[in-house]
């Protein structure tokens, strides 16, 4: 099983698209390891620099609609390659929210209250995530601040995740 959480990165902007996450111009490319250093290159937001702002990331938070766009499996592969195994929103699109789970990876949905109180209180701040897979929590810690949040992780989606991906889900009951 993958590691899940870590220094989080905070992207604080909905209709994050599969463009931004990886540009297309790098999906010649054949193996994931490849995307690590084109992750979130054509993203724009003020301040935001993909190559210094990536480095050590275990985690990303944003808002609504997260994977948006073309339905290419490039996006979460590149996010793996990074050792980002572990999104979380208000909601995303639907094919890249299957695509991370098809990978072994986390696309956990909170509330749009939730994720105001998580920008409020930690952006600005080195937080750490802690994801507690068996209660389905998100822990959330910078200092001595710190926020739990249960997320939903459905059977088959915890299966995934606990197997590494639909690949390795397969080879073992197949």
């Amino acid at each position: 099983m993958k590691t899940f959480g870590g220094v989080v990165l905070f992207l604080d902007r909905s209709d994050i698209n599969t463009d931004e996450i990886i540009p297309a111009k790098y999906l010649t490319e054949n193996s994931k390891e490849a995307l690590k250093p084109y992750l979130l290159e054509d993203l724009k937001l003020p301040g935001f620099d993909p190559f210094r702002d990536t480095a050590g990331i275990g985690a990303i938070v944003s808002r609504a609609n997260f994977g948006c766009g073309s339905s290419r499996e490039h996006a979460p592969w590149a996010l793996e390659a990074k050792g980002i195994h572990i999104v979380i929103a208000e909601s995303f699109a639907r094919i890249f929210r299957q695509n991370m789970y098809n990978c072994g990876m986390i696309a956990a949905e909170l509330p749009a209250a939730s994720l105001d109180a998580l920008f409020r209180e930690f952006v600005g701040t080195k937080t750490i995530l802690s994801v507690n897979i068996a209660a389905s929590t998100l822990s959330f810690k910078a200092g001595d601040k710190e926020q739990i949040f249960p997320f939903v992780l459905q059977d088959l989606e915890r299966a995934l995740v606990e197997a590494g991906g639909w690949v390795e889900y397969a080879a073992a009951r197949y």
